[in-house]
């Protein structure tokens, strides 16, 4: 069997592009968190997100239990899989885990900055630490939800090349997972008004909106000081950017998206 190894740090979204790797590479199969998933479907196995606290859940995810071991390694054979891919953390838990299955040797090993941009990984983050939400790549009909006391909700279709379809995602929330931090909209507009109030050719803000769903999306209206003798465009777009690089140093993530309408001019800032 060709074992594959994809690790990187909780929160990167290494499940939620497990599927779309899978499929390009060719791997027939894939042991995340516990599970064994063939073809987008759980096979075999039971999820490390379904346990109380964190102990269990890397226990439960490294295979410690000799019953569940067990049922993998079986589904393995009868599948009779020629490739794998394996989840984790890091190399070392990928390795222990394919020791634990008895899969053999690693033969590729792939970090989830291989598969994914720096832009995804801020995202993934970003909603792992302000949600406290995991992916889990299997549909949401497979999904256990009585093992959950908070969120468990369809995540999106994955499809490759052509709309070929080769799997689904379920967003869930594990009882393990406390630690979330909870940003106020007013910090974003404190954030943002900050750097308005110090850009030059700024006189007035008129209006602001934020989107905060999920990424923030930023909407402002502003007036610009007079006489224009200035490069407009080029003001705004460094306008732009340093909202940017102010949300990026705060929050460790870019806005999805900052627009900026200009109502007019004046003469004195206000």
């Amino acid at each position: 069997m060709e074992v594959y190894s994809l690790s990187g740090p909780s929160g990167t979204g290494k499940s939620t592009s497990a599927l779309h790797f899978a499929y390009t590479k060719g791997i027939e199969g894939i042991i995340d968190d516990g599970l064994l998933i063939i073809n987008g479907v759980r096979c075999a196995g039971i999820s490390a997100k379904f346990e109380k606290n964190t102990i269990t859940a890397v226990r439960r995810a490294i295979f410690e239990d000799a019953t569940h071991k067990e049922e993998v390694q079986a589904a393995i054979k009868n599948a009779n899989l020629a490739s794998i891919l394996i989840i984790g953390t890091s190399d070392k838990m990928t390795k222990k885990i394919a020791e634990q299955l008895e899969l053999g040797q690693i033969a590729h090993f792939y970090q989830v900055q291989n598969i994914r941009s720096a832009r995804e990984i801020q995202i993934a983050r970003f909603i792992r630490q302000t949600k406290g939400q995991h992916v889990m790549p299997i549909p949401y009909e497979q999904v256990e939800q009585n093992f959950f006391k908070r969120l468990v909700r369809k995540g999106r279709a994955i499809f490759v090349g052509n709309r070929v379809k080769v799997g689904e995602t379920t967003i869930v929330q594990p009882d393990f997972h406390y630690q979330t931090v909870t940003i106020n909209k007013q910090v974003y507009r404190d954030v943002l008004l900050y750097v308005i109030n110090q850009h030059p050719v700024v006189a007035q803000v008129e209006k602001i909106q934020f989107n905060v769903a999920s990424i923030p999306k930023i909407s402002t209206t502003i007036e610009i000081k007079a006489p224009i003798n200035y490069d407009v465009m080029a003001e705004l777009r460094g306008l732009q950017q340093g909202i940017a690089q102010a949300f990026y140093k705060t929050f460790e993530l870019e806005p999805e998206a900052i627009h900026i309408a200009v109502k007019g001019t004046r003469k004195e800032r206000v």
